[in-house]
């Protein structure tokens, strides 16, 4: 998959070594984009961190990436970037986690719902707290009145948290707090977007929730509907299986393979049988569902070595890591003493 194409403006000399990068990828929000870099300033200020707020342009119809450039004139603490086409939301998100400094990051939608003022309790507490590596929001009081989209933000939630064991109640929430290393661990691709707190878990990260506040769009259009549902369940297929059998594909494709090939096994055994003991078996169904059954069954465990083979091409070609070790934050005075 080629990676967006990107233009990011420079237009003053840019926040040195902030404390936070926040990440908001905009499609179609001209109208929001004031009022929403206005709040963002006015939550951060007051707690005295240095931040960055990268705004990435997911290749917006409107004037929002003319709004974006305009806005961060007088602003060094705004990097617009600007993708060359739509490429989708968690293209957007990639661009910018691809581009922050800052030891946390933020991410919240543009359309307003999310409220900046609940990002500074979200930072305290990973101050507070190193048991945590990443803050999701959870909205309690939905202002979304449109059964079109609370029912199929319900349904999501409670099958990606039974399909891959991460339990939280708000899954579309986009206000989410992390710190930085587990940004740096994870990719998003298509869609996944929606699975983050999914793909920071297996990349090692602790999870927590907050109740944050919502607010209802009064500007724009939404860009979600019921139709979401079903690409949700294509996308929980390819996580679920990301997450348990990506070091080892053949123990998924394998186990069906032997599921199917077993009793195609059995099948042609018993139809020799007959044919040794003189019984005509060339008109028998079971003979063909035998064959195929077999062969599908060895296809499989072929395809999960190939699976195999590709991992360690990925882990030891590439030198990607196969697990993460936690960062030590706090440290035993009496650590490596000697006695």
């Amino acid at each position: 998959m080629s990676r967006p194409v990107v233009s990011e403006v420079a237009v003053a000399p840019a926040t040195a070594d902030p404390d936070v990068s926040i990440v908001v990828p905009v499609y179609n929000e001209v109208d929001n984009l004031p009022e929403l870099i206005e709040r963002i300033e006015q939550a951060m200020r007051p707690t005295g961190r240095a931040f960055e707020l990268i705004a990435i342009d997911d290749g917006s119809r409107d004037d929002s990436a003319a709004t974006l450039v305009r806005l961060a004139i007088d602003r060094r603490w705004l990097r617009p970037v600007l993708l060359a086409r739509n490429y989708g939301q968690s293209s957007a998100l990639q661009a910018g986690f691809d581009r922050v400094r800052g030891r946390y990051v933020v991410t919240l939608d543009a359309d307003l719902q999310n409220d900046p003022l609940d990002i500074p309790a979200m930072l305290d507490r990973l101050d507070r707290d190193d048991d945590i590596d990443m803050i999701s929001g959870w909205r309690q009081q939905r202002q979304d009145k449109a059964l079109s989209r609370r029912l199929p933000s319900a349904i999501a939630n409670r099958l990606i948290s039974r399909m891959t064991g991460v339990h939280l109640h708000d899954y579309g929430c986009a206000l989410k707090a992390y710190r930085r290393a587990i940004v740096d661990r994870i990719r998003l691709y298509g869609e996944l977007h929606r699975f983050i707190p999914s793909l920071a878990r297996d990349a090692g990260a602790r999870i927590a929730e907050m109740p944050v506040r919502h607010h209802a769009r009064t500007r724009g259009v939404s860009k979600y509907g019921i139709d979401r549902t079903l690409r949700v369940i294509l996308d929980l297929v390819l996580v679920v299986f990301f997450m348990r059998y990506r070091q080892r594909p053949l123990h998924a494709f394998g186990a069906v393979g032997l599921w199917l090939a077993a009793p195609g096994a059995l099948i042609l055994v018993w139809l020799l049988g007959l044919k040794l003991g003189g019984e005509d078996i060339g008109g028998r169904p079971l003979l063909l569902a035998g064959v195929m059954l077999l062969l599908m069954g060895v296809q499989l465990v072929v395809a999960g070595l190939v699976g195999e083979l590709l991992t360690r091409i990925y882990h030891e070609g590439r030198g990607t890591p196969q697990y993460f070790v936690r960062e030590q934050r706090a440290r035993d005075p009496d650590c490596g003493r000697t006695s």
